[in-house]
């Protein structure tokens, strides 16, 4: 029997432990919480932290597997890189890594391979900002460099509220290290790639809806995309360049831009598959590709089939609710029953702290809907969420 290590078992990693077990796969799942759910699905567990590289490692040699991968988060990329080639096993190489989980070490990668980005300056202490004040044009983007789900990133228009952005999003970055950058304005999209030996093929292109400012915490995607065949040709351009300039040359990537006055320039790209259900779910939806079997194969060597089997229209909406605590959903077992509608999915419970939309974890759930167009898609979102009722009281 073939056998599969994935890093992490937490509900994001689920949908792959699942997908593995389906191909016959034995698998080995890795994480710091011995409670996480996937656990109770796989064959074996690991104790490790899936950003504890020599732990990974270790557990990788120990268990033998025929491929190793995560799904939907960045940080393990650099532990199933080092795992990956400790083992002898196909995926991309360590430096890639950090140059797909370092926002600074990506944009210093677009810059060298002449990829459409914003302007940016990098800061790793509080007293040399005012020596970048005229480096710097308002409004810009705080993030650090290391995180990810929207954490520690804000708007601001000034010195003041730069300087109170930087000691908000250095909150968030395990380094200390923080970019600055040009706020990009325009639609934004994420392209989903598979890399197969070197070679970028676009599978779908998403439209984005976010909060806007000050977080920018994305609260649905739509497949296909809705742009010009012109404009979606700039699009994947972009994109398959930022792959190539990371130095991605198997497996999968997930990259995000934003269409400016100037054309496509890029925001930033995972090497690993997109989140928010959007590989998972709506790329099969709208393509019938299956990402996860794909991302399996080629960590496993083998060729995978990523041949669109129709074109459909899929969407995900999530719920926006007030603040307080969580006191009671009703109507979710209509809207499961609505025409359409694939997945209801609540990720917040009676009882749990419901406060402003600042990262992707402080959304309450969402609903996943599959339709002939993405118009029709979106239509069925709407109505099923405007079926659910949730009961938010004021916090005490």
């Amino acid at each position: 029997m073939r056998r599969l290590l994935i890093v992490g078992a937490s509900i994001l990693q689920l949908p792959a432990i699942l997908k593995a077990k389906e191909m016959g796969f034995c698998v080995a799942v890795a994480d710091y919480n011995p409670n996480a759910i996937g656990i109770s699905y796989a064959d074996q567990f690991y104790n490790v932290s899936t950003i504890d590289e020599e732990g990974i490692t270790r557990a990788a040699k120990e268990f033998g597997p025929d491929g190793i991968m995560t799904l939907a988060t960045d940080m393990p990329m650099r532990a199933v890189a080092r795992a990956c080639a400790a083992c002898g096993l196909k995926g991309i190489d360590y430096e890639t890594s950090v140059r797909a989980t370092d926002k600074g070490e990506m944009i210093r990668a677009f810059e060298a391979h002449n990829v459409m980005r914003p302007w940016y300056v990098i800061v790793k202490d509080a007293e040399t900002i005012p020596d970048l004040v005229h480096k710097i044009s308002y409004p810009c983007i705080l993030k650090p460099v290391d995180n990810a789900g929207s954490r520690g990133v804000v708007l601001c228009h000034g010195e003041a509220e730069l300087r109170a952005g930087y000691v908000y999003a250095q909150q968030e970055s395990r380094s200390g290290a923080v970019i600055i950058e040009e706020f990009l304005q325009g639609p934004e999209f994420s392209v989903e790639i598979i890399v197969v030996d070197g070679v970028p093929h676009v599978l779908q292109i998403t439209d984005k809806l976010t909060t806007g400012t000050p977080h920018f915490v994305e609260m649905g995607h739509t497949q296909p995309t809705a742009q010009s065949d012109d404009i979606q040709s700039q699009i994947r351009k972009v994109a398959c360049a930022a792959v190539q300039a990371v130095g991605i040359h198997t497996g999968p990537a997930h990259v995000e831009l934003i269409l400016t006055r100037d054309g496509p320039k890029m925001v930033e790209l995972g090497a690993r598959m997109g989140g928010d259900c959007i590989t998972t779910h709506l790329v099969p939806l709208s393509t019938g590709i299956d990402m996860i079997r794909a991302t399996i194969d080629l960590a496993c060597g083998d060729s995978p089939d990523i041949t669109p089997k129709w074109n459909k229209g899929a969407a995900i909406r999530y719920f926006e609710t007030n603040c307080g605590v969580l006191a009671g959903i009703t109507g979710d077992e209509t809207a499961r029953r609505m025409p359409g509608i694939r997945e209801v999915v609540f990720t917040k419970h009676p009882g749990d702290r419901v406060g402003e939309i600042q990262s992707s974890t402080d959304r309450v759930g969402l609903v996943i809907a599959q339709a002939d167009t993405r118009e029709e898609a979106v239509y069925c979102c709407e109505r099923a969420i405007a079926a659910v009722n949730i009961q938010v009281e004021p916090f005490s």
